[in-house]
């Protein structure tokens, strides 16, 4: 696997933004995917389940990829593009956690996201390499009663 893709927390992530990112139809890169996390890893997202309850859902990348990814690839009528805008990374040790905010567009082209938001990640440095370990969300996202503050935007 490309392991210069995971040396430094800035290569991981722009590699993560850009693997789930892409035209209705286009495959993504799932193998490249499932290689920036650690096994144990998990997707955290905030928001509504299938019955409508709202609360955490713990997701192992293969579940994404299965569920969430697939369903990206092959039902939504529009492509799904996530940029990152901002990114706030603190660093102790072998440990990392990033505020990355974040914009989704339908396609690459378009001026104004129809979504924005924060990820969670968290990253570990182990066995001479960056690992993410979870990346957590809110579904929702930003709205006028939940604004992104400031100092997570340029």
């Amino acid at each position: 696997m490309d392991n210069d893709k995971v040396q430094s927390i800035e290569c991981l992530l722009d590699t993560l933004y850009d693997v789930i990112s892409g035209d209705k139809g286009e495959i993504r890169n799932w193998k490249l995917f499932k290689y920036l996390f650690h096994p144990r890893a998990k997707l955290v997202y905030y928001g509504a389940d299938v019955e409508g309850v709202t609360r955490a859902q713990y997701w192992s990348p293969d579940f994404y990829i299965n569920s969430i990814g697939n369903k990206q690839e092959t039902e939504l009528t529009t492509g799904f593009f996530e940029k990152e805008i901002y990114r706030k990374i603190e660093v102790f040790g072998k440990i990392a956690q990033v505020f990355s905010t974040y914009a989704a567009f339908s396609n690459e082209k378009d001026d104004k996201p129809h979504s924005r938001g924060i990820n969670s990640i968290q990253l570990l440095y182990h066995d001479n390499r960056w690992w993410i370990i979870n990346v957590f969300w809110d579904g929702v996202g930003e709205t006028l009663d939940n604004p992104i503050p400031k100092k997570y935007l340029p």
